[in-house]
């Protein structure tokens, strides 16, 4: 059962959603009931992590993250490694499913975000977070690569360029 714990004598707990204060209350009073008198209960939470994000794109790390703590756009590319050499950081998009079950989007600018003339938003579980790429660094990357390739094997020029 998602949400509980299972502990001996009282068996399954719901604790889905409590602080951990309150989940405290609800083992004591379980105990009380036919067990313990006066049960003493301690509760210590070592990590949170049922919420996760996605993060892709032109990232250093793309992948599927834990939500730990209070997150935002910056704090989250953070964690992915930040940018990929071939990143676009004004046109990253976040996509979020909103209370009626739509998709939303919005575009950020990272650069205007870091110099403070943008808000950092804050990042909520199950966002998908993209990167995209910079078309002109990622032509200059192909161009470049193949230039070398081209002065490196004397049969490249029998390859048609693409």
């Amino acid at each position: 059962m998602a949400g509980a714990i299972s502990l001996p004598l009282i068996g399954q707990v719901p604790v889905g959603g409590l602080t951990s204060q309150e989940i405290e209350e609800r083992i004591a009073s379980r105990y009380a009931e036919k067990y313990l008198q006066n049960p003493q209960v301690s509760v210590f939470i070592k990590e949170f992590t049922s919420e996760r994000i996605t993060i892709e794109g032109a990232v250093a790390r793309p992948g599927i993250f834990p939500m730990t703590g209070k997150l935002t756009l910056l704090r989250a590319l953070a964690i992915a490694g930040g940018f990929g050499p071939i990143a676009n950081t004004s046109n990253v998009m976040l996509y979020r499913v909103n209370e009626a079950n739509v998709r939303q989007v919005a575009v950020f600018d990272v650069e205007s975000i870091r110099a403070g003339k943008s808000e950092d938003p804050d990042i909520k579980g199950d966002d998908l977070i993209v990167v995209q790429r910079d078309s002109t660094r990622v032509l200059l990357k192909d161009s470049l690569f193949r230039d070398i390739i081209d002065s490196v094997n004397p049969f490249s020029a029998l390859v048609p360029k693409p």
